[in-house]
């Protein structure tokens, strides 16, 4: 399988994993001789509930017995899209009620972003350097990596940059700008977080010169954080606030949402505004229903604030420089970019799944399913410190 996967499938980088899966289950994925590996990163925080969860994986068979797609996304009432949609305006704060469900986090930038430019009447985007929304080319033009976007000019054109957590940057947002858009914990960049009340002022600032503020929860998203969304944490809502990863319990999706009075900006001139064939296809909804309900009827958000102590306390050691984020988004920061490749391959070694960040090399990804218990936890930052301690004694 690895041979055809090398020479059929087309590849992201010169040298993949190429791990051979066999199947997984709960926060263990299993390859096809047979060794079992701890996920300690969720398919990049997709995974929430682990993999097969039962609420999720029967909500999926149930619904492919009924229905699969059958119409394109807006024209017909489906029960697992609209049952959704309500439920996560239950969940979030005035104004945000109304959903556009899509296939992936990137697509729902776009749309975010077309969203902006129509209810403001302007053009300008402003994004913050070293963020990361995705590779289509909408959400490419927010990247300020010049290695990564350089390759693909001409992206769209009036998207300007800002510093995170630079309040003297709110100059730069002016009545000419139609939104600010921003992850609400910085993920490529290394899990940054925002401090000293920046959004809460940069909220502030928006509304002071009438520019829309948009919030990338694609990471921090669906209790990942301690609360369902992470704005929560900081006294503050967005104007658009964009997911997906975490949302589908491991299945394809996204979705922006905003009020009522935004959204609806998109229905007319032009008509069709903003389409999709595939967004609220009725099983992935059906998934994405199954893991918001999982989600917000357990104990698991409050239990993630628990298992973030309990990582701090165990990966404590001269290697690791410090750990940012919060919740279950979470980056132990090494002391060089080889240190952590170095880690990340020896731990899937010895069967533990880690990975990189897109910017910051010197971070190893700590993104465990919600579901990770505080055994598991031991386990796998015990082999995390195994090979620490390898790796000094070889020094």
């Amino acid at each position: 399988m690895k041979e055809d996967f090398l020479r059929y499938q087309a590849q992201t980088t010169p040298h993949p994993l190429a791990m051979e899966i066999s199947h997984a289950k709960g926060c263990y994925i299993y390859s096809i001789q047979g060794k079992k590996y701890l996920d300690f990163v969720a398919g990049v925080s997709a995974c929430s509930l682990g993999h097969c969860h039962p609420r999720v994986v029967n909500a999926i068979k149930e619904q492919a017995e009924q229905y699969l797609h059958v119409m394109v996304y807006g024209e017909y009432a489906l029960s697992p899209a609209v049952t959704l949609t309500k439920l996560l305006a239950k969940h979030l704060p005035a104004p945000l009620s109304k959903t556009y469900l899509t296939n992936s986090g990137t697509e729902a930038i776009e749309g975010a972003i077309k969203l902006a430019r129509r209810a403001t009447g302007r053009t300008e985007i402003i994004a913050s350097r070293m963020a990361y929304h995705g590779n289509t080319m909408g959400s490419l033009s927010l990247m300020s990596y010049e290695e990564r976007v350089a390759p693909f000019r001409p992206l769209i054109g009036d998207v300007n940059f800002i510093n995170f957590n630079a309040e003297e940057d709110f100059q730069y947002i002016t009545k000419t700008t139609a939104a600010v858009v921003l992850e609400t914990i910085q993920g490529g960049a290394g899990f940054i977080m925002p401090t000293n009340n920046y959004l809460q002022k940069l909220k502030a600032h928006c509304e002071q010169v009438g520019a829309l503020l948009i919030l990338d929860e694609v990471q921090p998203g669906f209790g990942r954080t301690g609360k369902l969304f992470g704005f929560e944490h900081f006294n503050m809502v967005p104007d658009i606030l964009v997911m997906g990863k975490g949302m589908g319990g491991g299945m394809p999706i996204g979705a922006f949402t905003a009020s009522s009075e935004v959204m609806d900006t998109l229905m007319d001139n032009p008509k069709l505004g903003h389409i999709t064939t595939f967004g609220g296809n009725p099983v992935i909804a059906a998934a994405a229903l199954a893991t918001l309900q999982e989600i917000t009827e357990s104990d698991l958000m409050a239990e993630t604030l628990q298992k973030e102590k309990l990582i701090r306390e165990l990966l404590v050691h001269p290697l690791i420089k410090e750990i940012r984020g919060m919740g279950l988004m979470l980056a132990a920061i090494t002391t060089s970019e080889e240190m952590a490749t170095t880690i990340i391959l020896k731990a899937q070694e010895k069967g533990l799944v880690l990975f990189w960040l897109l910017f910051e090399k010197t971070a190893i990804r700590i993104t465990p399913p919600l579901t990770i218990t505080t055994q598991e936890i031991k386990e796998g930052c015990g082999i995390i410190i195994d090979v620490l301690n390898e790796i000094k004694t070889q020094a």
